[in-house]
């Protein structure tokens, strides 16, 4: 079987789409002996080890990393998105004009001119929901793309059954077309031990198991804005005891947020560490006390999962796909709710009853969840098509 896989995802900061194009391209090859794969990114064809070098991926000196934080500072820019929405088809169909024989699999939900059968994966449709979320440029490729991919996907991927039925009513497409695979949570996100963490978290400044955590980027969909407002709600003595820590890139529409979170920062109520290096990550989750994510629209929601995963008890929005994802582990509330978020935020810190019981089935909860059988999913959908 011949594949041929986008890799137009693998940019640093590595996101969740970018981290599940990774273990595709890291898993498919070991699923079976009769797979070829080739990997194509951004019109050219790269080579596995260059596609997939975490480290290369982070360091902003690569030629890769260059190019593509290139594309994702263009994305935002109308005229650019104008640019390449004319030009690349060409380029795209040119070079895989030979290529008829394989299957192309897009796992960034754009689908170039292909003369084959073809896969893509779209993680949500928040564009759609709710254009003010994102940048005008990306809604507007959006609005223009999809549509395209649409009427050349053979076959359509979701994250989770909540997006899947979205894509059916929202576009009328047919069920029997489209897959829902879950993504899988990596196996370095596990409870860890105090002494285990103790070092690397006093480089952050923090201590294992007296912090509140939130992993997002910092723009309007994550919520970040009432999470604050929420936190500081919290008497004193508790949230000086558990400060709130985010980490997550700065995202589009965050200024008025930034200068929150600095305001905040300055009267030691949370602490902002921007991007954390992936080798670093799995200790922050580990060390936290609480995981929050109130998201007013996620596609499936990894740092729940990896919350999860690390044994940690989650607070998270009643949102469809969170409550697919957590089934009755976390405390869920109406993200729009500030009030009751501040209620949950209290529980999830203090009621030591419900943090055990949530962590234990929040392990159990995760373990469903693997790269192996996400990739072993996809896998299967390629044969049957």
């Amino acid at each position: 079987m011949k594949i041929i896989l986008a890799a137009d995802a693998l940019r640093p900061p590595l996101t969740g789409i970018g981290r599940y194009t990774l273990e595709l391209a890291r898993r498919l090859p070991a699923q079976s002996p009769d797979i070829s794969i080739r990997y194509f990114c951004l019109g050219r064809w790269i080579s596995l080890p260059s596609a997939v070098d975490l480290d290369g991926l982070e360091d902003s000196r690569s030629p890769l990393s260059f190019v593509l934080r290139s594309r994702s500072f263009l994305a935002q820019r109308r005229w650019a998105v104008h640019l390449y929405r004319r030009l690349s088809p060409v380029l795209y169909w040119w070079k895989l004009r030979k290529f008829q024989d394989h299957l192309y699999h897009s796992p960034n939900y754009f689908l170039p001119p292909f003369g084959g059968k073809s896969i893509a994966t779209i993680h949500d449709i928040s564009t759609f929901r709710d254009p003010g979320w994102h940048p005008p440029a990306r809604v507007a490729l959006m609005e223009a793309e999809l549509p395209r991919t649409l009427a050349r996907a053979t076959h359509l991927i979701t994250d989770s059954n909540a997006v899947r039925q979205e894509i059916i009513d929202y576009f009328g497409w047919p069920a029997e077309r489209i897959a829902a695979i879950p993504l899988g949570v990596d196996g370095i996100f596990h409870p860890r031990k105090s002494t285990e963490l103790s070092s690397r978290l006093r480089h952050y400044g923090l201590t294992p198991g007296s912090y509140c955590l939130c992993v997002a980027t910092i723009e309007p969909r994550k919520n970040i804005g009432r999470l604050i407002n929420a936190y500081v709600a919290l008497l004193p003595p508790l949230r000086q005891r558990y400060p709130l820590v985010l980490v997550g890139e700065r995202g589009w529409n965050s200024d008025d947020v930034h200068a929150r979170i600095a305001d905040e920062q300055r009267h030691g109520n949370l602490l902002y560490l921007d991007y954390v290096p992936q080798s670093d990550l799995p200790l922050i989750f580990a060390g936290a006390r609480l995981f929050v994510f109130p998201s007013l629209y996620e596609g499936f929601g990894l740092p729940l999962m990896e919350a999860m995963a690390s044994g940690i008890p989650v607070v998270t929005s009643k949102i469809p796909t969170s409550s697919e994802l957590t089934s009755g582990v976390a405390l869920q509330i109406d993200p729009y709710d500030t009030n009751a978020l501040t209620m949950a935020l209290q529980r999830g810190l203090e009621d030591e009853t419900w943090r055990l019981q949530a962590a234990e089935l929040g392990l159990q909860r995760a373990r469903g969840y693997t790269w192996d059988l996400c990739v072993k999913r996809t896998l299967r959908l390629y044969q049957n098509l």
